[in-house]
């Protein structure tokens, strides 16, 4: 039966372009016959008047609505600029289009009245009327279009675009609003003249090719394929065929407008000089998704009307294609829904981020919270977009007649039966979770696990990634972590060892490294880094041959080597200009004889004599 209704559905279509073909064929020979008859009619009413009486009369009122708008924008002082904040530039743009609009309403109040005051020809009247209307419609498209693109002053400007490519879009919208207003008016004009439908078709259609000239001309240097689908529209307008033309216009159309309405909301909302790459804000996430899911409802009423669906129908309709349909339409408001969600959710959690990120290193409780929103909020944003990746797909399944329980009831059997086979995996999973609420380990931090150790670079859903200070990156699971060194936490306490001689001034060494410590305190590159000034602990041990001496501070985590390598160095050059001897194990050769010493010496001097006569 579905088949039979479509099959002869297209058969109609097909029908009744072709008798639309024909009858505009058999109106051609006589358009121009049809023209002169109204010309006519109009002829006979403007001698009613007299020519230059109407004339004047149009031009007067004109002239009074054009001198209460210059009234109306002299009258209101325009605003100074304050500061260049997001507030004062959205400021500055709705008194901007609220004075415009004002402007627009003195002129339409003023011709308006003028028009009204006199007595006009039924005819004439109309003709007036209907360019009064197109005129204030078309300086309704350049207020609107000037709000939008704002040639002349880039800070006002809401769409981002350059000066040239600005003006170029304005100009072109008003042309093709132009082109429109007046098109239309003519043609109804026409129509309530008596000319008869298909010679009103044929003038319409050929008006049509204009737009089609004009919006051709407007994205031929971006896309060919935006032309060729503005070629098809008209084709379809021209055919009748109602329902695929508005499809093929909102086709074209809507995803340009999605992306310039995020495009200007992201523009308009954001700082200036920030960086357009930059994190997008709550607000400008969720009226960006809104606008368009508010774009996205209009086109869909649209199309249902286009294709004289009845809405109420729909609700009390009871057959398949009625119910499927209908949950469509639930499942698309679904959708936006979500997608509003989504978008304010992201935008929230990835400027908390920015700002954590953003924040300069340093110490205390705010950094350790800095570091740990640092770890979590990416996957904060992950498992809400799982979440409601699920919740959406159960809810638009249901919206679209399916059961959802089933479903749920076989996911739950199959995760039994995959939560067995994949044992490692679900360890890992719950060692992921448990080792995030216990806050083990953080983006950032060095860490030591068994044979491993590393900064953590990455939390992946199974595995860790460390990167090795000297560059092996490790990828490691959960569930093989076991205990975990984290060096990086609150504080480090490193103890070095020294050895000297036995007859070295012990007192005179603590009050050189208790200096040293304090030196390093005023040095601004260890200053913020060292929490416990160097001191000496004491002596370690008796070794065979040096006195061991400890000495500890205590500095901020991972600091601690800068610190050290610096402190070695200090203690070095103190202990050298003091005379104090650092030990280290030397051989002694004890009991040698006299006559030994003797034998050398002879020796020594034969080998002397022996080079000497060499030579």
């Amino acid at each position: 039966m579905a088949e039979e209704a479509a099959a002869a559905y297209l058969e109609g279509r097909i029908d009744a372009i072709r008798e639309h073909a024909v009858s505009l064929v058999a109106a051609a020979p006589g358009l121009p016959a049809e023209l002169g008859r109204v010309h006519d009619q109009l002829a006979q009413e403007w001698q009613t008047r007299g020519p230059g009486t109407v004339i004047g009369l149009i031009v007067a009122f004109v002239l009074l609505g054009f001198a209460l708008e210059v009234l109306c924008r002299y009258s209101i002082r325009r605003p100074e600029v304050r500061d260049e904040s997001v507030r004062e530039r959205l400021r500055s743009i709705a008194l901007r289009l609220a004075m415009d609009l004002g402007a627009l309403a003195a002129f339409t109040l003023g011709s308006a009245a003028v028009f009204l005051a006199f007595e006009w020809p039924a005819r004439i009247r109309q003709v007036v009327m209907g360019l009064l209307v197109a005129f204030i419609l078309v300086r309704l498209a350049t207020v609107v279009s000037r709000a939008l693109l704002s040639p002349r002053e880039a800070r006002l400007r809401i769409l981002p675009a350059s000066d040239a490519e600005a003006e170029f879009r304005q100009r072109r919208i008003v042309l093709f609003a132009g082109w429109l207003a007046f098109g239309w008016v003519l043609v109804r004009w026409l129509a309530g003249l008596g000319m008869n439908l298909p010679s009103v078709q044929i003038v319409a259609y050929v008006l049509g090719l204009g737009l089609l000239a004009i919006a051709v001309e407007a994205v031929w240097h971006r896309s060919r394929l935006a032309a060729g689908a503005f070629l098809l529209v008209w084709v379809l307008w021209v055919a009748q065929a109602r329902g695929l033309f508005w499809l093929a216009a909102i086709a074209v159309v809507l995803p340009e407008v999605l992306r310039q309405v995020q495009a200007g909301v992201d523009h308009a909302l954001r700082p200036a000089g920030a960086d357009a790459a930059g994190t997008r804000g709550v607000l400008a996430a969720a009226l960006g998704r809104g606008v368009r899911a508010a774009a996205i409802i209009g086109a869909a009423s649209l199309l249902l009307h286009a294709f004289g669906l009845d809405v109420d129908a729909l609700a009390a309709g009871d057959t398949v294609w009625v119910r499927v349909l209908r949950g469509a339409v639930h499942a698309l408001a679904i959708l936006l829904l979500a997608d509003v969600v989504w978008m304010i959710c992201a935008a929230l959690i990835d400027q908390k981020l920015a700002t954590a990120q953003a924040a300069p290193q340093g110490e205390g409780d705010e950094e350790h919270r800095r570091a740990r929103l640092r770890t979590l909020l990416p996957i904060v944003r992950g498992s809400v977009a799982v979440v409601l990746i699920v919740v959406v797909a159960l809810m638009s399944l249901s919206a679209l007649g399916i059961e959802v329980a089933p479903l749920l009831a076989g996911a739950g059997v199959v995760g039994v039966a995959v939560g067995f086979g994949a044992q490692t995996l679900v360890r890992d999973l719950f060692s992921k979770f448990f080792y995030l609420l216990d806050d083990a380990f953080r983006i950032g931090e060095y860490i030591e696990t068994g044979n491993y150790k590393g900064t953590v670079e990455h939390l992946g859903v199974r595995s860790i990634r460390l990167r090795h200070h000297r560059g092996p990156l490790y990828t490691i699971p959960y569930g093989e972590l076991g205990a975990v060194k984290n060096a990086s936490r609150d504080w480090v306490i490193d103890k070095l060892t020294i050895g000297l001689t036995y007859d070295s001034d012990l007192e005179k060494a603590k009050k050189l490294i208790k200096q040293i410590g304090k030196d390093l305190t005023k040095d601004p590159e260890f200053a913020s880094k060292i929490l416990e000034p160097l001191k000496m602990q004491g002596v370690e041990q008796f070794g065979d041959f040096a006195i061991r001496i400890r000495i500890k501070m205590k500095t901020v985590p991972n600091e601690q080597f800068v610190i050290r390598r610096r402190a070695y160095a200090l203690i070095k050059q103190a202990f050298d200009a003091n005379g104090i001897h650092f030990a280290y194990p030397t051989v002694q050769v004890a009991g040698a004889s006299a006559e030994a010493s003797a034998a050398a010496a002879v020796r020594q001097s034969l080998e002397l004599g022996k080079s000497s006569d060499k030579a």
